[in-house]
């Protein structure tokens, strides 16, 4: 690999860290390599387990620097980062964080992070990727069901069903309070009351009233399944578990992530995608990249962003293998869906837009206390 100059690299040495940073921005890996193995580290706050395998592949191919890599929901990313900061204290480098609204509003809007595109990849992805913030990849939160319990396919065709006595008990949901991407899901579906309304007269025949104090038949239907006894757990591997055990005779449904089908084998489970459902299965979100202000190790922080978005392989190679699974959608056009994955066109699931989703989700998270 190529090398910076002792000159070149005395240089960016003695610049002030913002002017290092802009010009560390226009850098190739193989000249960000040598800036990088001497800060000897970086470390990332990440939204997924996966970042173990990241950890494994950034070591292997960039011997000298130690990746740090600490699985963190995006939540909690969001506070500490903003403690930390308030504190006067820059230890993270790199966020792996979902959330968008979130993140646009308390990180980005607060000057607590900085978006970095890497030129290796900015000419091949769409706009709305690479701004306001780069998005490294599309996850989601959707209906999930057990594919050995109803082999027929999903027992829930639309979703006012889950507001039924049948399924009284049987709807689970990591808290909202503790997933803010479960949160953005409720409040996406309140933002389509006139797909929410159609798809109750699909289902019952009628139209819908709503109630006083609701607006729309999106708020209706989350009033409807929170007092059809929704379950709220701590975490998606008990919901997982619950949903997806291939021992479960009449096991409920669940809105979880469409990529953890991705441990059948490995937990015993047999989750899957309810797809065919009205009218939407949940939501797509971005998984987003971005540094933090600040960054105690930018340069390694660099190469790691740009390492994450994988090689020119349809898999991405060892960058991006660990999500290139069932249920994740790459953003880089060269990197194929999963074949064991529904095609990204094909999912019925809504996109977030995070600045509609901001301005909406305090007003759905009270209706949510209130209900409770």
């Amino acid at each position: 690999m190529k090398r910076l100059c002792s000159t070149a690299l005395a240089a960016f040495l003695v610049l002030p860290a913002a002017a290092m940073a802009d010009d560390l921005d226009g850098l190739t890996p193989e000249q960000l390599l040598p800036l990088a193995q001497k800060e000897g580290s970086v470390t990332v706050f990440s939204l997924s387990s996966r970042i173990a395998k990241i950890e494994a592949a950034f070591e292997a191919a960039y011997p000298g620097i130690d990746l740090i890599g600490l699985d963190m929901s995006s939540t909690k990313q969001i506070a500490r980062v903003e403690a930390e900061q308030q504190a006067g204290v820059h230890a993270v480098d790199v966020l792996y964080i979902a959330d968008s609204p979130v993140v646009f509003t308390k990180l980005l809007e607060e000057k607590r992070i900085v978006n970095y595109v890497p030129p290796r990849v900015a000419g091949v992805l769409e706009d709305r990727y690479k701004a306001p913030l780069l998005t490294q990849r599309l996850s989601t939160k959707v209906l999930m069901y057990n594919e050995k319990a109803f082999p027929d396919g999903s027992p829930v065709t639309n979703l006012w069903q889950l507001t039924k006595p049948e399924w009284q008990g049987r709807v689970l949901m990591v808290d909202p309070s503790q997933r803010g991407e479960l949160l953005d899901l409720l409040t996406e579906i309140s933002l389509h009351p006139d797909e929410m309304a159609a798809a109750y007269k699909a289902e019952f025949g009628k139209d819908i009233e709503v109630e006083d104090g609701l607006e729309g038949a999106g708020e209706q239907f989350i009033k409807a399944l929170i007092e059809n006894d929704l379950i709220m757990l701590p975490n998606s591997d008990v919901l997982n578990k619950s949903v997806g055990d291939v021992n479960a005779k009449n096991p409920p449904v669940g809105f979880g992530t469409y990529s953890d089908r991705r441990d059948n084998e490995k937990e015993g489970w047999a989750l899957q995608v309810a797809n065919n459902v009205e009218p939407a299965n949940g939501i797509l979100f971005p998984a987003i990249l971005t540094i933090a202000d600040k960054a105690p190790h930018p340069a390694a922080a660099r190469l790691l962003i740009d390492f994450m978005f994988g090689d020119d392989t349809p898999t991405g190679g060892p960058g991006f293998e660990p999500f290139n699974v069932p249920g994740d959608y790459a953003v880089r056009p060269s990197i194929a869906d999963h074949p064991d994955s529904v095609k990204l066109g094909e999912l019925r699931a809504w996109t977030i837009d995070p600045a509609k989703t901001a301005v909406a989700r305090g007003r759905i998270s009270d209706l949510i206390i209130t209900l409770q």
